[in-house]
């Protein structure tokens, strides 16, 4: 993991809808439990996490991420945190404390009326569907408009990509995805990719946090910064 110096801080807070969400970063330690860290640490930085985010949650679940497409539905907390296998998670559970780690992946947060999701989104999982999946589970369990809002994740201007596999994504998502890296080399434009994605699927509105992993020493970024570590996007309805 990247050596750089961690200020202290307090987590990012915003709402989306009823939602609360809350992005952390550097500061608060990696959170990924697949990257090669010691387990121990990383129960420590969740649970610094936990108490300064959703320190009232009932309960948490972090699932295990693939870059597929399956979203699993958070039922009523029992005594031990959830860890299912899905990039994305939805609930109308009040209190229960729904997450997912990134580094350059986009993370995702969409919200109803009474319900809620979080969504892990890379180039593999927007090929798989798993925004429109997701969203289609909210709307099956929730009531009123969707909302939605992306959080740190790699820019165009420093994620190179190569022109074959982008091709295939345009070739589904349209021209507007294509971007271009500072040196002029073929880019995804993640951030347009999932606007694309939300509007064909009907979602009312959408904010970017417009913050890019691979530019900002605040965030875990393997492309910028050739971290191992991963942040958390974390939801709960109060």
């Amino acid at each position: 993991m990247s050596p750089r110096a961690r200020a202290a801080a307090a987590p990012l807070e915003v709402r989306v809808g009823p939602a609360r969400v809350w992005c952390t970063g550097v500061a608060h330690g990696n959170v990924g439990d697949h990257v090669g860290d010691d387990p121990v640490v990383v129960a420590q930085n969740r649970a610094a996490v936990a108490a300064r985010t959703a320190s009232g949650a009932r309960g948490w679940v972090w699932p295990r991420q693939v870059h597929g497409a399956a979203v699993y539905v958070a039922p009523e907390p029992g005594p031990n945190p959830l860890a299912p296998v899905a990039d994305a998670v939805v609930t109308t559970v009040r209190g229960l404390a729904i997450a997912v780690v990134t580094a350059d992946c986009a993370p995702l947060v969409i919200a109803c009326d009474d319900a809620v999701g979080v969504v892990h989104a890379g180039h593999r999982g927007l090929a798989a569907g798993v925004i429109e999946a997701a969203v289609s589970r909210l709307r099956d369990i929730g009531t009123g408009a969707v909302r939605a809002l992306l959080g740190p994740c790699i820019h165009a201007a420093r994620y190179e990509f190569g022109e074959d596999d982008l091709a295939r994504l345009v070739a589904r998502f349209g021209p507007g995805i294509e971007g271009r890296t500072r040196d002029g080399s073929s880019a995804l434009d993640i951030p347009a990719a999932l606007r694309i994605v939300l509007e064909r699927s009907g979602v009312a509105s959408f904010d970017d946090c417009d913050l890019c992993t691979a530019d900002s020493d605040a965030y875990f970024s393997y492309r910028g910064n050739h971290d191992n570590g991963r942040q958390a996007t974390i939801a709960m309805l109060p």
